[in-house]
C-alpha cells in the first residue's frame, strides 16, 4: 500500500522548470509519476492514503554534499561564536562561559572569525588567560584550520618556546619564539590530545541533535567526515547506526572515512558503501592543505597581503601520492580538501598516477583556487567538485586582500566550473558554515550575503537558480553515485522530498533565504512537519 502526493507544485529536476501533477510512493520508493487523476485511476486499489500539498512546492530531498554533522550539533550545543561582529563581544561571552563553568573545565567556543571585527584583532594568549587563568581554554576559528589556545591548555600539551612545529602545522611566535597561543591546521592537535576524551553519550547527544536540526532545514542527508574524532571509527559509526536507525530517525548519511581510520574499518570486515538503507561508508578523506582565513591553503604564489607564506601542505607530494595508493589498494575513491590551486595541483598528480577504478568518482572538496590548466585535467577525470556557495558570503570582500585582483578570476569561480563541464555538488561545511540548504542555493545565485546592497561578487560567476538547486540534488547524488536513485523524482528513485512554501524558481533570488520550509521527506516518511502545511487523507478509493 502506498501513498500519493498531489495537490502542489512537483519540481522533478529532471530538466529546468519541469514539473508534474502528482507522484505515487510505495515502500520508500517513487513508482510513478503524473496526473493525479492518472495515478488514482491505475493505482486505486494501492493508494492507502492522499496527502495534500495544499499549494506548497515538492523538489527532490536537498542533500549537503559536504559537512560535519557532529561537529553542527557539537555548534548548537556548544558556546557558539559565529555571529559575533567585535573582539568585545567575544570577551563577553567568554567571560559569561568562565562564570558557568565548572573548577578545571575547558573553554570550549566554536567559530570566531576576526574577519567580521573591525580591527581584525587576533586574540593572544595572555589575553585569554586574564578571561579564564584556571581554566584551559580551546577556540577553534570558523574554518577550523586554526585554534586559540591560553596558557593553561599549552601547558597541559607541553608547548613551549622549544616545541617545534608538527609536519603540516604552524605554531605562530612572538617576536622571542614564545607561543602566541594561535596554532593552524596539525599544531591542533597538540592540544586536542590533552583534551577530555569526549564520551559515546555526548557524541550521541550531538548527533542527535544535529540530525534534527538538519530535517527541519529542509535537508534530507548529508556527506559527512566524522569517523577519526569521535572515540574511534567503530564508535563513531556505532553511534550514527544507533541515532539513524530507519525507524525513530531517517537521514541519507555518506560517510567520508578519514585515511587514519581506514584500516580499522576494513579490521571491521567493513568496506566503501556498506552500511545501511540511511547509511553508507564513503570515500578515503585526505587534506591536502589547510584555509585562507589562516593563510594555510597552499598556493602557487605566495599571499597578496603576506608574501612570506604560500600556505601549508599537510602531506609532501610524495606523502599524498601514497595516500591515494593506500586508497586503491583498498578499492576506495578518494575525497580531498583542496582550497589553493597548489593543493589541488598536487591531488590532481596523485590521481592521476593512481586512477580510481571503473564506475567510481574522486572528489575534490572546496576547489575555491584554480587555474585554468587544472580545470581542463579535471575535465579529463572521472572526478566530481564539491563546492561550498556560501564561501563567497563568508569569504568577501577579504579573501581579495588574501589572494589579489589577478587570481579572483580563478577563485571561487563556480559558473566557470560548470562551464568546463565538471560535475560538481554543493554543501556548506557545516558547522565552518551554516547548513541552511536555502542559504547555499541564494549565495550561488547572488553572490554575496542577503544583508548586502549590491550586485554580487564578481557577479559573471552567479548560477542560476536551478543550477542552484541542482547542486543540493543532483550534484549530490553524483558525488556518491547514486544519481540511478536519487537527485531526481522520478520512477524508481528515492521518495526523498525537499517541500518548501515558496516556489524557488518564482519568487526574487532576495526571498530565497526567506523561504520557508513546509515538510521533509525521506524514504516516503514525513520527518519534519513545519505545521498543519499538508492534509493527509488515510482513506482508500
Amino acid at each position: 500500500m502506498g501513498t500519493l502526493w498531489c495537490g502542489g507544485t512537483i519540481y522533478t529536476m529532471e530538466s529546468e522548470g519541469k514539473t508534474v501533477n502528482a507522484v505515487f510512493v510505495e515502500d520508500g520508493v517513487i513508482v510513478k509519476t503524473g496526473t493525479k487523476q492518472s495515478l488514482l485511476n491505475q493505482f486505486n486499489d494501492k493508494i492507502e492514503r492522499t496527502i495534500d500539498l495544499k499549494g506548497n512546492v515538492m523538489y527532490p530531498g536537498f542533500v549537503d554534499s559536504h559537512m560535519h554533522i557532529i561537529g553542527h550539533g557539537e555548534k548548537l550545543l556548544r558556546l557558539d561564536l559565529s555571529e559575533v561582529k567585535s573582539a568585545e563581544n567575544m570577551k563577553e561571552l567568554l567571560v559569561e562561559k568562565v562564570k558557568t563553568a565548572g573548577v578545571g573545565e575547558w573553554i570550549i567556543g566554536e567559530g570566531w572569525n576576526e574577519n567580521n571585527f573591525s580591527d581584525r584583532k587576533i586574540f593572544h594568549r595572555k589575553e585569554l588567560d586574564e578571561i579564564a587563568p584556571n581554566h584551559p581554554m580551546m577556540l577553534t576559528r570558523v574554518c577550523r584550520h586554526a585554534i586559540l589556545a591560553n596558557s593553561r591548555a599549552l601547558e597541559l600539551a607541553r608547548i613551549t618556546k622549544e616545541t617545534p612545529d608538527p609536519e603540516g602545522g604552524v605554531i605562530l611566535r612572538n617576536e622571542i619564539g614564545e607561543p602566541t597561543g594561535y596554532l593552524l591546521d596539525r599544531a591542533q592537535e597538540l592540544i586536542k590530545k590533552v583534551m577530555p576524551p569526549v564520551t559515546n553519550s555526548y557524541v550521541e547527544r550531538a548527533l542527535t541533535t544535529a540530525v534534527d536540526d538538519l530535517v527541519s532545514l529542509g535537508l534530507v542527508g548529508g556527506h559527512t567526515e566524522d569517523l577519526n574524532y569521535y572515540n574511534g571509527f567503530e564508535n563513531t559509526f556505532q553511534t550514527f547506526t544507533k541515532v539513524i536507525d530507519g525507524k525513530k530517525r531517517k537521514f541519507r548519511t555518506n560517510l567520508l572515512v578519514h585515511h587514519e581510520v581506514v584500516k580499522t574499518m576494513h579490521e571491521a570486515g567493513l568496506h566503501v558503501n556498506d552500511g545501511t538503507s540511511f547509511i553508507s561508508l564513503g570515500a578515503m578523506k585526505i587534506f591536502a592543505d589547510g584555509a585562507l582565513g589562516g593563510r594555510t591553503a597552499l598556493l602557487s604564489h605566495p599571499y597578496n597581503d603576506s608574501p612570506e607564506t604560500s600556505g601549508v601542505a599537510i602531506h609532501s607530494i610524495e606523502e599524498l601520492k601514497a595516500l591515494v595508493e593506500k586508497a586503491r589498494h583498498y578499492n576506495m575513491p578518494v575525497a580531498i580538501h583542496t582550497i589553493g590551486d597548489l593543493a589541488l595541483e598536487y591531488a590532481l598528480d596523485a590521481i592521476e598516477q593512481a586512477p580510481v577504478r571503473a564506475g567510481y568518482r574522486d572528489r575534490l572538496i572546496h576547489c575555491s583556487v584554480v587555474r585554468e590548466d587544472l580545470l581542463i585535467r579535471m575535465r579529463n577525470l572521472p572526478v566530481v567538485l564539491d563546492i561550498q556557495p556560501h564561501f563567497v558570503a563568508a569569504d568577501f570582500p577579504w579573501v581579495i586582500e588574501r589572494l589579489g585582483e589577478e587570481r579572483m578570476k580563478w577563485s571561487f569561480a563556480w559558473k566557470t566550473l560548470l562551464n568546463y563541464g565538471l560535475l560538481c555538488a554543493g554543501g556548506s561545511d557545516a558547522p565552518i558554515e551554516p547548513a541552511n540548504p536555502l542559504l547555499g542555493i541564494y549565495t550561488a545565485a547572488a553572490r554575496k550575503k542577503p544583508t548586502e546592497l549590491h550586485e554580487g561578487y564578481y557577479p559573471e560567476q552567479k548560477l542560476t537558480v536551478y543550477e542552484a538547486v541542482k547542486l543540493f540534488t543532483i550534484g549530490s547524488a553524483h558525488a556518491v553515485g547514486q544519481e540511478a536513485k536519487s537527485g531526481i523524482i522520478a520512477a524508481g528513485y528515492n521518495a526523498d522530498f525537499t517541500i518548501l512554501k515558496q516556489d524557488l524558481y518564482k519568487i526574487s533570488i532576495e526571498e530565497i533565504p526567506k523561504a520557508e520550509v513546509a515538510m521533509t521527506v525521506v524514504d516516503g516518511t514525513i520527518v519534519y512537519q513545519k505545521d498543519e502545511s499538508a492534509r493527509t487523507n488515510n482513506s482508500s478509493f
